[in-house]
Formats: C-alpha cells, sequence, structure tokens
C-alpha cells in the first residue's frame, strides 16, 4: 500500500544554516551531556541490578507509582540518539559508553530471555503482572529501537541479540495460543520497533507480534482489567478509570473503531504511528482509513496552533474538543515529536501536503521549543503564555522528553525527501544535498537556501543515466503565490500543483536548476470561535515559524500589548540575536497608566498609547532572561 519510501538520513546531508547549527548542538554537547545525567540521576547504577537495590531516587506517588519503573526506555532512546549521531560521525568515546551499556544488558538478562531492570532488581515475582501502568513492553521497545540504531552505526549486533532473545520470551509470553496471556502495553511503543525490526531484518515474526499488539487492543473482557483482578485489585482503583472506558491508554475500543483521538497524547501519537506503519505494510486499508479520520479529528479540533499536542497535565493528554489553554498547556514535547513520526508515514501512504504541512509545523515550534540553544535544558510542557515563571530543566524526574527532542534532530534529514517509483518527493528544505537510491539509477539532488529565514530555493538535480523522472516539490500551504522556473523558464505552479506538491516531469540532466520562491509575508492567524481561549486574539507567523512575545523584546507588560487590526506587520532580520534570526514587528498599543491620578475607578475610558512590539519565534523563546510570554496577542 505505501507509495512512497522515506529516505535515510544518513544519504541526506544538512548543509544549511539553521539544521546544521541544531544537529551539531546535539552531537557536541546534547548526547554527551544526557549520558552523564544518565549517571548523575542513577539510571546507569540500575543496570548493575545491585542486591540489595538501593533506595529509590524518585520516590513512589499516591498511587504507589514512581518513574524508576521506565529507565529503561531512557537507556534505550539515549542509545538511539547516540546511534543515530555515530553515523553522522564516529566517536570512540561515546562508542566505549554504548558498549559499556550493552555489556551491562547482556550480563543482566535472565535465561529465558527476560530483560526489565526494575523488575529484576525490585520484584521479578511480579513481572507481567501489571502491563497497564509498568509499561514492561514500552521499555523493550526503546531498548530494540536504540538496539537497531546502534548496528546500523556500528555494525555490533550484542545489543541486538540481546533483544531478539528478548523477543522471543515476549512472543512465547503474548498471544492468542494456549497459556498465552492476551495483553499489549499500556504504553504504546512496541509495535513501532517491531516494525523498524521487521525492515531491517526481512523477518515476518516482528511483523506479526507487531500487529498482534494492534489488533488485540480494545477487544472485551478488557485485558488490564483481567489482570487486575488477577493480582488482587479492583479495576475501578485506577485513578484513570471513567465508568469501565480505558480512553486514557486508547484501548476502550478496537483500534479500527476508534474515531476521536482521546486519552494520553504521547500513547495515542505512538499507537497512530504504528496503525500507519502496519497498514503499509499488510495493505490494511481499513488501518489506513482509521489513521486518516483519527488525522481529520485531532488536527480540525484538538491541536495547538504551535502544532502541540494535548491541554491537560492531569492525564499528560487530550480532553475536550476546542479545549487548548494557553497558560495552563501541556502539550508535551514528546507529543509533537510522535506526531512527526506519524505525519511522515502518513506522507507516504500517500503524498498529501496536509501532512507534510503538520509534519513541518511540529518540527519547527512543538519539537523543537523542547530544546534550549545550547542544547542541554529542555521543555516538558510546552506552554503558550506564560507569567515568566515558566522556565527550562536541565533534566527531568521522566526525561523522555529530553532523549525524544534528541534523537529526532540527530535523524531531521530523513524527513526531508521520500522515493517511489521514478519519483523523488522533496517535503523540507532548510539546505541540504542527497543522493537518492532510485533502484536502477541514482539521482543526486542539492537543495540550498536559508530556510526557513527564506523562501528563495534552488535546486539543481543531477542524475544518472537518461530517463523520465518527477520531481515533486512540497507548496506549503501557507505559501500564497509561490513560483518556480526550470532553467529559467517560469514553470505554471497552479496548474501543476496537486495535493501540495509541484510536480516537474522531465528527463533531468545535470545542470538543470529549478528556482522555487516560497512568500514568507508575516500572516495573522485566528483561532476557531469554539477555542474561547483565544477569542478576540491573534498570533503571528511567517513561513513555518509560529512567533510569540517575549517580555524581553517589549517595551511594556507582554499581556498589556494590543495588536491593531490594520496594522502593518514587517518581517527584520537581527544578525544580534542568536546568530541571525528574523523578528516580526508591528505598531501595537497599550493603555496609559500615568493619567489616572491615583483614581481606582473613572467614567472615561483609559488612554491608548502607541507601543512598537517585536515577536520571535516560538521555539527560540526561554533562552534568555526570564519573563512573560504570548503566542496569543490581544487584536482590535
Amino acid at each position: 500500500m505505501r507509495k512512497f519510501a522515506p529516505v535515510d538520513f544518513t544519504r541526506v546531508s544538512l548543509t544549511g544554516a539553521f539544521w546544521r547549527e541544531r544537529l551539531e548542538t546535539v552531537l557536541t554537547r546534547t548526547i554527551p551531556s544526557q549520558y552523564e545525567k544518565l549517571g548523575s540521576s542513577g539510571i546507569l547504577e540500575s543496570l548493575l541490578l545491585l542486591d540489595p537495590p538501593p533506595p529509590l531516587r524518585i520516590p513512589r506517588g499516591p498511587t504507589g507509582h514512581t518513574h524508576q519503573v521506565f529507565w529503561d526506555s531512557d537507556i534505550g532512546k539515549w542509545i538511539e540518539a547516540a546511534g543515530y549521531a555515530l553515523r553522522h560521525r564516529r566517536d570512540p568515546d561515546i562508542e566505549a559508553k554504548v558498549d559499556d551499556i550493552v555489556d551491562k544488558l547482556a550480563a543482566a538478562q535472565m535465561e529465558d530471555g527476560y530483560l526489565n531492570l526494575w523488575y529484576q532488581g525490585h520484584e521479578i515475582e511480579n513481572r507481567w503482572t501489571n502491563l497497564r501502568d509498568r509499561h514492561e513492553l514500552y521499555n523493550a521497545g526503546h531498548l530494540l529501537e536504540g538496539a537497531i540504531a546502534y548496528f546500523q552505526a556500528t555494525g555490533r549486533r550484542k545489543l541486538l541479540d540481546v533483544m531478539e532473545r528478548y523477543l522471543d520470551h515476549i512472543r512465547t509470553t503474548f498471544g492468542t495460543g494456549p497459556g498465552q496471556k492476551r495483553g499489549y502495553c499500556g504504553h504504546q511503543e512496541i509495535e513501532i520497533a517491531l516494525v523498524k525490526l521487521y525492515r531491517l531484518t526481512g523477518e515476518k515474526k516482528q511483523l506479526d507480534l507487531a500487529a498482534y499488539f494492534i489488533n488485540e487492543r480494545g477487544r472485551q473482557p478488557h485485558y488490564f482489567d483481567i489482570e487486575a483482578v488477577a493480582r488482587g485489585d479492583d479495576p475501578k482503583n485506577f485513578h484513570f478509570y471513567k465508568s469501565g472506558n480505558h480512553q486514557y491508554s486508547q484501548s476502550h475500543k478496537p483500534v479500527r473503531e476508534q474515531d476521536k483521538v482521546v486519552g494520553h497524547a504521547v500513547r495515542a501519537m505512538y499507537m497512530y504511528t504504528a496503525m500507519a506503519d502496519l497498514a503499509a505494510e499488510l495493505g490494511d486499508a481499513e488501518l489506513k482509513r482509521a489513521c486518516e479520520v483519527l488525522w481529520n479529528d485531532v488536527t480540525s479540533t484538538r491541536m495547538y496552533v504551535t502544532g502541540g499536542f494535548g491541554p491537560s497535565a492531569s492525564n499528560e493528554g487530550f480532553t475536550t474538543d476546542y479545549d487548548l489553554p494557553n497558560d495552563t498547556a501541556y502539550a508535551e514535547t514528546c507529543a509533537s515529536v510522535a506526531v512527526i513520526f506519524w505525519a511522515q508515514r502518513m506522507l507516504n501512504l500517500d503524498l498529501d501536503g496536509k501532512y507534510a504541512d503538520i509534519m513541518e509545523l511540529a518540527l519547527f515550534n512543538g519539537a523543537l521549543s523542547g530544546l534550549s540553544r545550547d542544547g542541554e535544558h529542555y521543555f516538558y510542557e510546552n506552554k503558550l503564555e506564560s507569567d515568566g515563571t515558566h522556565q527550562r530543566w536541565d533534566w527531568h524526574p521522566c526525561p523522555c522528553c529530553t532523549m525524544n527532542v534528541s534523537r529526532l534532530v540527530a535523524s531531521v534529514g530523513g524527513y526531508f525527501y521520500s522515493v517511489g517509483e521514478n519519483v523523488v518527493a522533496m517535503h523540507l528544505y532548510g539546505g541540504n544535498s542527497a543522493t537518492l537510491d532510485m533502484g536502477a539509477r541514482k539521482v543526486r539532488v542539492e537543495e540550498t537556501s536559508n530556510y526557513p529565514w527564506s523562501g528563495n530555493i534552488r535546486i539543481s538535480v543531477d542524475p544518472e543515466g537518461e530517463g523520465a523522472l518527477d520531481l515533486k516539490l512540497r507548496i506549503p500551504g501557507w505559501a500564497k503565490g509561490a513560483k518556480a522556473s526550470l532553467n529559467g523558464t517560469p514553470v505554471d505552479v497552479a496548474t501543476g500543483t496537486r495535493d501540495g506538491y509541484l510536480t516537474i516531469s522531465r528527463d533531468w540532466r545535470k545542470g538543470d536548476v529549478i528556482e522555487l520562491d516560497l512568500p514568507m509575508h508575516p500572516q495573522r492567524i485566528f483561532a476557531n470561535p469554539r477555542v474561547k481561549m483565544d477569542q478576540n486574539k491573534v498570533t503571528l507567523r511567517r513561513g513555518p515559524l509560529v512567533y510569540c512575545l517575549e517580555q524581553v523584546d517589549n517595551p511594556v507588560p507582554v499581556p498589556e500589548i494590543v495588536l491593531p487590526r490594520m496594522a502593518e506587520i514587517a518581517a527584520r532580520e537581527r544578525q544580534d540575536l542568536f546568530d541571525g534570526i528574523t523578528v516580526l514587528e508591528a505598531e501595537g498599543k497599550t493603555l496609559a497608566k500615568d493619567d489616572w491620578n491615583g483614581d481606582l475607578y473613572r467614567t472615561s475610558p483609559p488612554t491608548p498609547q502607541p507601543v512598537t512590539l517585536t515577536a520571535v519565534p516560538y521555539y527560540i523563546w526561554a533562552n534568555r532572561e526570564l519573563g512573560p510570554m504570548a503566542v496569543w496577542i490581544r487584536e482590535n
């Protein structure tokens, strides 16, 4: 069913300043500093399976839960990010650190293949008794993704062998056969990893296991209730239990019957990613249809303008349609990272620009905001309004977002291109060169631009041999009036664009050059009136970037700034900020306070006075002094 396949990030060299800087920061600062934090937080110590176990670093909460049960996943994600980094350049020190972790994981693995550091170190007698909360399969999934990435980077398969032994144990434990548990994880993830392993090895048993976990989900009687009773617990004691409904983990009904995005945001996005993967590999039209229904639901009723997902801290997820508060927004970094995964899968099922638009939106805004400029501080929650107290962490008790954003940036080149039969599709821009394998021949593509600051893009095509080829260039939904030329001759963009992609078909020859102009006029964005938090407000966007007001750039308190509907918005390059960014400026208004003569009330209205407002890209906020911030600006 899949019409296109993504081009591996190792085939794409990032040459543009924007992504090159982010990548270098992750390679040289983020990944090494994360290893140090894994050590100082006690996560690496858990590999030793000390007896007796040391006191908990993260105390149990009211429900008896500690985040330490997830530590295996943090190790797996760090290995994955390190593996991606090593494919950019080898680093003996990082490799030695990974190999040491691998040796300890191999030593810890039980004779039957089981591997979970929490259970082995604290309560092995309780393994596989609480899939709803303890996430053994989730941990296994991230370790497996790490094993695959490290094998692809170095050719060393020790961790991959460990994980394949573990999968044999899992495959024996779970299924529909006699004596097997008909369970699945409370936190979806292993399904994505299993599809990756299938694509690496071609072993259908990996794909079958992923399909089992997806197909079994939501079957009645509900497995999480069965296992709760088996361990002596009342299913109604679950703190997310609502009338027997398991929406929190998207297991309230079979996945093909789900038509509303609910529950924990990251779990949802991981599950939809796996569903799209399986739809592609198995030709499953029902899974594809379910993904399309869920995509339309979340992007039309439950998505922040930044590409963030999940407004509520109480369930780290979704509430009701159009409930998108700004100052209490959760919008977990992991959720934006996960929707990028999902969007890419949907994009390769159907080359539709609506998926690429959201992939780019979440990438440049909702996800990238989670990583600081210095590469060593993070946002777990991405608020759209702050009174100045919301600041970045140098770590987190549940550090999932830290490695999620680093593994994304380290592999970001893999989101730029897809290839199909005699088709090259370019989804993202930002300066790169790529050698694309088209089966019988290779095609070298070089894209030069200062994106996302400029929409002036130059693309050269250098194919091996002769033969017709379709080049599909994404025309973003925000790029009104886009223009293009081929070797100096204008191309009719309006006629040649379908589903957000401009198709140029020809027998390409060395020296062919396309000039693409994506106008980046500042735009006002308004929310659906059902989003009551944003009524009478506006936000600003230029190109793929959503903007915000930070106090450090503005002369009056951010909440007091009003942007008149007819005010002109100007883009201005600022080389003095963050090595060069584009800010937006406009003449706004505020209300005078110095003419009230001590009165608390009066019969005449406040006096408006002019003020110049300055907006910066949302992803870059909270990298300077603390202060209020707002994405949505009052308007009249």
